[in-house]
């Protein structure tokens, strides 16, 4: 539903026999990881199972914002906005990045005080987000409801496209020297003395001492065939663009039930904001302890699904040699089908926060996996079960804004120099378990 409109690049062909780094996995975080371990002049090879940027990256909803964040997060996110300010410059690349502004719109007393409390702390941290009340979110988004009666405003969040954004990157990246290839599989890795010493894909075998898995919601399934546990499950996120006369501010606005924004082919993004379906598949009773306190806090934003997801799942192996066809192989791009009632909810939802959507019409909608984590921060760093490996997934749903920062914490931690913002927060052992006694490892 989503590859034909995503950017193409023009892929690599011949796999060399070895790199200083490989990264598994061609979305944001990835192909990110790759740009900055290349300006630094690293040998780094990238390998995507099916098409750089087609999942996750391509179905956000193309917010660029610090607003909101968990304060853990919050210096990651900064560093990665100042990334997203400098990138095309930088590379000589368009991903569509304007700093146009993000506002929240809140009418009910949970929303006021939740926002206002993030406010208090964005001051204290020297952010330049802004309270609004009723007269000043009117003047600010002009046509707005009367009933929205406070706003949370920052000036210099922004937004960019993400049909385009990470095949700019990518190219930019190959500018640089990084060789990048699609329909290429990894299919596991090979140690040498513990350590490791290759990444095996379905085209062969790449020698290297150092990978990095930004595989998304596939991370998890990666690693269990390690015999490394990381408790990720994907949450179902539905979006939709829809064509309007409409004359609104060019930032992106959120309220309780509907999100928007300004596209530059002219249409919008639009979505059911705080409204993601969880299906019920068989990690979900494996990670039930890590999930639960989770889900008692957001049981409203999300709606619980028994769906073809459950018997999909169960049909892709856990563990398999590294000379056979792997998950990875047999489903190129994750794609799942949007729920079609959210796309149905925002056409009511939205003209009635700004009553001149009323002619908006959908031209398309699409899906993604988010890949979620129990307290929904990433990780980012080595994998200390495995030396030479390292993660960089689990972004659950902050990926797109995140990152260009994630990615060059990540190539610092693996070079070894000093990180852009403090890694502790990120690290892997933070969970409680991240052995796995049902998967063993099948290559030493």
């Amino acid at each position: 539903m989503i590859p034909g409109l995503i950017e193409r690049i023009t892929p690599d062909e011949t796999l060399p026999a070895s790199a200083d780094v490989v990264v598994i996995g061609g979305g944001i975080a990835g192909v990110t990881t790759a740009l900055y371990l290349a300006e630094a002049g690293v040998n780094v090879v990238l390998c995507e199972k099916g098409q750089i940027g087609a999942e996750q990256s391509s179905r956000n909803w193309g917010w660029v914002r610090q607003m909101g964040r968990d304060p853990v997060e919050l210096p990651l996110t900064i560093e990665s906005l100042n990334r997203w300010r400098e990138i095309d410059r930088r590379f000589g690349i368009d991903t569509g990045f304007r700093e146009t502004g993000i506002t929240y719109v809140n009418r009910t007393r949970h929303e006021i005080a939740e926002f206002s409390a993030w406010a208090d702390y964005a001051k204290d941290a020297g952010m330049a987000s802004q309270v609004l009340d009723g007269q000043g979110l009117a003047k600010l988004l002009p046509g707005i409801s009367p009933r929205y009666s406070m706003g949370l405003y920052t000036p210099n969040d922004g937004k960019a496209e993400p049909w385009k954004a990470v095949p700019q990157m990518a190219k930019g990246a190959q500018r640089l020297g990084a060789k990048i290839f699609e329909t290429c599989a990894v299919r596991g890795i090979e140690t040498s003395a513990g350590h490791l010493s290759a990444i095996v894909t379905e085209r062969g075998t790449i020698r290297c001492e150092r990978a990095v898995i930004a595989g998304g919601a596939w991370s998890r399934m990666f690693l269990g065939n390690l015999g490394v546990n990381f408790p990720q499950l994907k949450i179902l996120g539905t979006a939709a663009r829809i064509e309007s006369a409409a004359q609104v501010t060019d930032m992106p606005v959120g309220g309780g039930d509907f999100a928007f924004r300004k596209r530059l082919d002219g249409g919008f993004t639009v979505a059911v904001r705080n409204a993601n379906v969880a299906p019920i598949v068989p990690d979900s009773f494996r990670l039930f302890g890590d999930f639960f306190p989770t889900f008692l806090k957001s049981w409203r934003e999300l709606k619980l699904r028994v769906n073809g997801q459950f018997v999909n799942e169960l049909k892709l192996p856990r563990r398999w040699a590294l000379d056979a066809r792997s998950p990875f192989e047999m489903v190129r791009v994750l794609d799942p089908q949007p729920h079609e009632p959210f796309n149905r909810l925002i056409l009511k939802t939205l003209p009635r926060a700004f009553p001149v959507f009323s002619d908006a019409r959908v031209t398309h909608g699409w899906a993604g996996m988010i890949d979620a984590t129990p307290d929904a921060i990433p990780v980012i760093g080595p994998v200390e079960k495995v030396p030479g490996l390292y993660l960089n997934a689990g972004f659950s749903g902050h990926g797109f804004g995140s990152g260009p920062g994630a990615g060059q914490l990540m190539s610092d931690i693996v070079r070894g120099t000093a990180p852009v913002v403090d890694p502790a927060p990120f690290r892997l052992e933070r969970f409680r378990n991240t052995h796995s006694e049902a998967v063993t490892p099948v290559a030493a």
